[in-house]
């Protein structure tokens, strides 16, 4: 096998699993998904990571990825700025950070997902950020992670890559996106860890 066709097998093997876990994501109740947004919340606030961190990014939840509504009211309680993703409208394939507040202006990306107008909302470097909690699709032991395959986390965090840099990079999941093993690249960003609900 060259390794042409190895690369077409991994990504083909990528796609197949894609589909395959979301799908069973989006299969979750409604009952189910809230019990994880709930528990989900509830492990962020005993995070020390998330716990001390003045400088937040989460994301609105999309196409069954588990709900972050509660940590973020909980972060706002605790007097925390949010931040979600924002499609860079300079960069392609880079994300910005928009401050997210209860009465954000908000507006649809090209995907279809709700992101806090930057025109309207204060905006952070990723540099700035103290912790993050990003969605993926698939996640194994080892601690990587299988994003939609846009690449958007792993161009905009790139500056991680080396030692003790910040900030915190978390995959939040669902039990039912857990995998034995994913193929990984050499472009793919090491999370600090990974909290499946």
């Amino acid at each position: 096998m060259t390794s042409v066709d190895t690369q077409l097998s991994t990504l083909q093997n990528k796609r197949k699993l894609r589909t395959r876990i979301r799908k069973a994501r989006r299969s979750l109740s409604a009952l189910e998904q809230k019990k994880a947004a709930i528990q989900l919340q509830r492990q962020l606030s005993q995070s020390s990571h998330f716990k001390h961190a003045k400088h937040i990014a989460l994301y609105l939840p999309n196409d069954g990825e588990v709900g972050t509504q509660p940590a973020i009211q909980q972060a706002w309680k605790n007097r925390q700025t949010v931040y979600l993703p924002v499609l860079d409208p300079i960069k392609k394939g880079f994300l910005w950070f928009v401050e997210y507040k209860a009465n954000s202006i908000m507006r649809k990306n090209h995907f279809g997902i709700s992101e806090p107008d930057p025109k309207f909302n204060k905006r952070i470097s990723a540099r700035f950020l103290h912790a993050v909690g990003l969605p993926l699709v698939a996640f194994d032991d080892q601690g990587n992670r299988l994003g939609m395959g846009g690449g958007f986390y792993d161009r905009t965090f790139e500056f991680c890559r080396r030692p003790g840099t910040k900030p915190k990079l978390f995959g939040l999941a669902h039990q039912c996106q857990r995998v034995d093993k994913l193929p990984t690249e050499s472009w793919d960003i090491a999370l600090a860890g990974i909290i499946a609900c």
